[in-house]
């Protein structure tokens, strides 16, 4: 019996790459401090995996950005548009970074490719760009670099490929005339290239990940998957393919992956965890196949149960025997936080909380101590066993858990508390001649940038430097500077900007009952951008206002109605880690009545304009359609319980970002906010057809442009946006604003932007000469 990881958490424990990476970008650091930087991290998490004996340790699970688009950059496809950003860059490492986050230096100026949601995660990855004529070619051999480095350091690895079937249905299709499955026979023999380069260095074992098949696939899917690993096993007999899919079950794609020829083949046991007595009971199952064991939560920090895993891996033993099972994670520990011995402030995590918990080195820790416990008999009276039955036990009972008020005022809710006093057709009209805005208003998501010195001031506050009132004053400045500057500029429904806010998610959860927090749990989100999420251990519930006080001081300063900014439940719970020992719905509706009262006590201040973000309702759709309806009716619900209570001449609106709506359009529609604002730069307002065909009957902004790419658009470009949304949308249900929030921009590019979106906007009601409401 061995232990195997699929992946390892890559930013550094502290957050090492995310720095050095910014560092580069802003040309603080140089490329070798950088690539150091990287060898340096993956160093230390090979010899640590080493050290806690992992049998099967993987390589190639770093990443400086994105394992997609890693394939992306390894198999050359390189969308045309960076052709001229390739022949201007030094390294591919420029390249890359120039297809994530755009490029605007020496005449060069290109977007940055789409981003978007990887699964059901709050990971996000880069959409790779195919076109008709799409070429594959090996452009980067970091998968083969980073085996020898591994090697040189006397540790042999696993690499870790994506799969050529997920990478392909992950992308999107540029032009009409063509299926990107289409392109599998052109990009297996890149694939081939890089097999046979792995075992020429010595590789044994190849991780290939395909977790398109916890997904829904047709039967051609099927076919292309069953074409690509007969293939690599016709071309490489030798090599011991272990085929990982994560995330949920095979479904209905258990006997296309039970007849291929891998030798080794993962399941998720703790998102399916019927699922292994499928495979041992199946007729198609190979005889020799060995299979690992997903056990250890790869997406949550709770401390594995010993009893219940060991019955699974039991249970395997006496079919396949011990030489014939891998025990390992669920999926890859990119999903939480490195280690938590770095918790040592009980303050901030109390001692009895931490006991429950585990993070990527403390679940190492749990796959050799189950491969311990897995070989003897008895070992209900190993200390090992004993240990962690104790810690299950204590929180199984632990007070800190049940509230007896939250729990009876969610029984007491009935269908009215589910629904806005009036359909929006009427709003609209008292939202209209109560807020007297404009065609095309303006406003942005929320944030304004964090600089250094807002962060620093934050830190000084928490250490105890500054006081206070220091700190409010502080925080009155910063915020009276953005109310003046959107002013000046000419937005038309400011925001307060958000500077005493750490987090989205993590600002609401410091306030609310049933929170606990890390000082270093961080997890990556996409690129540079890491989260911090907040631990949901118990019942839920507000004890105090949240936001009011610097929205209604925002409001004090402008006659013009300023949005209050909350979390919505669905996000806070998707961003957190949640307790397992009830429904998850539950959880969210706990939460849906904090944020209840924090609307209800805003509107009460005379905030006329609440957003309520819910960017997570998407990823929080289950794999299998056939779980949709279940999870939609629950989310789109506690939505809705979050906003419903206020009066029709109140504007509700929500933001999402990054999200494909085509499938849950109706569901959005449901939300029944009064203005939906939507990612749609990247996509070049593409997403907004979903909401054309629907005939979305309430006001959308599209953001006009992106902030996740450090460049400032053209008026040219915004203009160009608006007016292809307008060309599928009436110009009275459309905002103007940019994709997300501004926190992690700069001030410069953040004025020159907004004025430049502020003046499309007007030329746009110059165009359509409509008079103002």
């Amino acid at each position: 019996m061995k232990t195997s990881n699929l992946g390892y958490p890559r930013v550094g424990a502290h957050r090492e790459l995310k720095k050095a990476c910014e560092k580069y970008w802003s040309g603080k650091i140089s490329l070798e401090e950088l690539l150091v930087t990287g060898k340096s991290i993956r160093k230390e998490n090979w010899k640590l995996q080493h050290e806690k004996g992992i049998d099967l340790i993987p390589s190639n699970d770093f990443s400086f950005y994105d394992q997609v688009l890693d394939t992306t950059l390894m198999v050359g496809a390189i969308p045309e548009r960076y052709k001229n950003a390739q022949a201007s860059n030094e390294n591919l490492l420029d390249l890359y970074f120039a297809m994530a986050r755009g490029l605007q230096k020496d005449g060069v100026d290109v977007i940055a490719m789409e981003m978007t949601k990887w699964f059901d995660t709050n990971y996000h990855y880069i959409v790779p760009e195919f076109t008709k004529d799409q070429e594959f070619a090996l452009l980067s051999s970091k998968v083969i670099d980073e085996f020898n480095e591994a090697k040189a350091l006397g540790i042999h690895t696993k690499p870790v490929l994506l799969g050529p079937v997920t990478y392909l249905l992950l992308g999107k299709e540029k032009e009409e005339g063509f299926k990107r499955l289409d392109l599998l026979s052109k990009l297996l023999p890149v694939y081939f290239t890089i097999l046979e380069r792995l075992t020429e260095a010595g590789a044994t074992w190849v991780q290939f990940d395909e977790p398109i098949l916890s997904t829904d696939l047709t039967h051609e899917e099927q076919e292309a998957i069953i074409h690509a690993y007969h293939r690599i096993s016709e071309k490489f007999p030798n090599l011991k393919a272990y085929l990982a899919s994560y995330f949920g079950d095979y479904g209905n794609n258990l006997d296309t992956v039970l007849s291929l020829p891998v030798c080794a083949l993962h399941l998720d046991l703790k998102r399916g965890p019927n699922q292994l007595e499928q495979v041992l009971k199946s007729d198609k199952r190979r005889e020799n196949i060995s299979l690992s064991l997903g056990v250890v939560d790869g997406r949550n920090i709770w401390k594995n149960d010993f009893a219940a895993s060991l019955q699974y891996i039991q249970q395997a033993k006496q079919q396949l025997g011990e030489d014939r099972i891998f025990i390992s994670p669920s999926c890859s520990l990119l999903h939480v936080p490195y280690d938590l011995d770095l918790e040592q402030n009980e303050k901030v995590l109390s001692k009895e909380i931490k006991d429950w918990m585990a993070f990527a080195k403390q679940k190492l820790e749990e796959l050799q101590s189950l491969k311990t416990l897995a070989h003897i008999p008895d070992h209900g009276s190993h200390p090992l066993f004993k240990e962690n039955l104790a810690s299950i036990k204590k929180r199984e009972n632990s007070t800190l858990i049940h509230k007896t008020k939250v729990k009876q005022r969610l029984e007491q809710l009935d269908e009215k508390d589910y629904h806005r006093q009036s359909p929006f057709e009427k709003r609209k009209v008292l939202q209209e001649s109560h807020l007297k805005l404009p065609l095309f208003p303006t406003t942005t998501i929320g944030s304004f940038p964090q600089t250094s010195e807002v962060r620093q001031n934050r830190s000084l506050f928490k250490k105890g430097v500054i006081n206070e009132e220091q700190y409010v004053a502080y925080l009155k400045s910063e915020t009276e500077k953005a109310i003046a500057l959107q002013e000046e500029i000419g937005l038309d429904v400011p925001v307060h900007g958000e500077f005493e806010r750490n987090d989205m998610v993590e600002y609401f959860g410091e306030q609310l009952e049933g929170f606990t927090f890390t000082q270093n749990g961080w997890v990556q989100s996409y690129g540079s951008r890491c989260v911090k999420p907040p631990v949901i251990y118990g019942d839920v519930s507000r004890p105090n206002p949240m936001t009011v006080f610097w929205t209604s001081f925002a409001q004090s300063l402008t006659n013009k109605p300023v949005k209050g900014m909350l979390t919505g439940p669905v996000t806070i719970l998707q961003w957190s880690f949640v307790r397992d020992d009830q429904p998850r719905s539950a959880t969210c509706e706990q939460i849906a009545l904090a944020i209840l009262d924090e609307v209800l006590d805003l509107e009460k201040e005379g905030i006329n304009i609440i957003q309520v973000d819910e960017p997570a309702i998407r990823e929080g759709l289950p794999l299998r359609k056939k779980d949709w309806n279940h999870y939609l009716d629950w989310a789109i619900g506690a939505f809705r319980l979050s906003t419903s209570g206020v009066k029709d001449s109140t504007q509700i609106h929500t933001h999402m970002c990054y999200s494909e709506f085509n499938d849950i359009i109706q569901s959005i529609a449901d939300m029944d906010a009064d203005v939906i604002t939507i990612e749609c730069s990247r996509s070049q307002m593409e997403l907004l057809d979903a909401f054309y065909q629907f005939d979305y009957p309430n006001d959308i902004g599209p953001g006009v442009y992106d902030i996740h790419s450090p460049r400032v658009p053209s008026s040219k470009e915004i203009l160009g946006l608006l007016q292809k949304a307008e060309k599928v949308l009436p110009a009275s249900k459309l905002w103007v604003n940019p994709d997300c929030g501004l926190k992690t921009r700069g001030w410069e590019e953040t004025k020159e932007a907004l004025k430049i979106m502020v003046s499309a906007a007007q030329q746009m009601r110059d165009t359509i000469k409509q008079p103002v409401h």
